[in-house]
């Protein structure tokens, strides 16, 4: 495989970046994930940062080097995520678990394939035009869809910012999912936070994107967004791919600097950008996560459910 990558997120006018994103990638498998941890429930940012680290980890395991079932392996991660998010509320000892929207895709064999809860979104683009965008589970959404509000409406609406899909609520989420996109050299594959769409319409962010290589056009979209939104500016968050086909194509010159080519890379070997945002101070009164916590009490988990596995056969 060879494409070309590049993310980044802002804080905004937030006291606390609550969105992580990063990807994973074999020799012949690809997968970008990005989480949103939601403001209205405690510790946003920890159920973002437990979604992307199991996601990962699961295909880390998994791809050797492909995923055999891509639209089955997105959903059980993201159920698994959402399992994991709740485990971190019981190890916390916190009141009610955190929550986040989380989208993810997974790139293998030129066709793509995702998932998402939430509105965090996911764009295909081919040539400055949209080919597919994952649909908000936000009320507003809801409303466009039976005829009851406008379209324009995205950004202005009451209830533009209300949910009903997420990982770490009471009930199981609902992931949604998109599959059998073949993509082509040049494609764009973006996935950001709301801080960002709801700023630039999509039109204008295909315009963008398509002008430019990833490593240009994504810090200039983020900042769009943050001058159109102002102080009261949400966290930006967006990682952008170009995708230059299955195969390696030594006369592409394109997004060079940012450019990743796999076919050398051993059939065990995976690589990783999964990390996140710079820490930021918590709320007054919550004491900030910490990662080696998160870490631990997942690895815990896990090994319970190993266990209890090995106890029942």
């Amino acid at each position: 495989m060879q494409f070309s990558v590049y993310q980044e997120s802002h804080i905004g006018g937030r006291k606390v970046n609550q969105d992580r994103m990063g990807y994973s990638f074999t020799r012949d498998a690809l997968l970008l994930v990005l989480a949103d941890g939601m403001g209205g429930h405690l510790r946003g940012e920890a159920a973002a940062s437990v979604a992307l680290k199991t996601i990962a980890t699961l295909f880390q395991q998994q791809a050797q080097p492909c995923v055999k079932k891509p639209q089955r392996f997105l959903e059980a991660a993201l159920l698994a995520a959402h399992h994991d998010i709740h485990a971190y509320r019981i190890a916390h000892q916190m009141p009610e678990a955190p929550r986040t929207t989380i989208v993810a895709c997974l790139i293998q064999h030129n066709t793509a394939s995702w998932a998402h809860c939430g509105d965090s979104r996911l764009y295909w683009m081919r040539d400055g035009q949209i080919l597919a965008r994952t649909r908000d589970h936000s009320h507003v959404e809801s409303l466009i869809a039976k005829g009851l509000a406008l379209p324009s409406e995205r950004a202005t609406h009451p209830d533009r910012n209300k949910l009903y899909n997420c990982l770490g609520a009471d009930t199981p989420p609902k992931v949604d999912m998109g599959s059998g996109a073949g993509m082509l050299p040049g494609d764009l594959v973006l996935l950001c936070s709301d801080g960002l769409w709801s700023m630039l319409p999509d039109q204008e962010l295909a315009r963008r994107l398509h002008a430019q290589s990833v490593a240009r056009a994504v810090p200039d979209i983020l900042q769009a967004a943050l001058q159109a939104a102002g102080d009261i500016s949400d966290n930006v968050t967006a990682l952008a791919i170009r995708w230059q086909g299955g195969s390696v194509d030594s006369s592409s010159t394109a997004d060079s600097s940012a450019t990743v080519t796999t076919e050398a890379l051993p059939d065990g070997l995976h690589s990783t950008s999964i990390r996140d945002t710079p820490p930021q101070a918590p709320p007054e009164n919550i004491d900030a996560f910490d990662e080696d916590e998160i870490e631990k009490a997942i690895a815990e988990i896990r090994g319970a459910i190993e266990k209890s596995s090995h106890i029942l056969k």
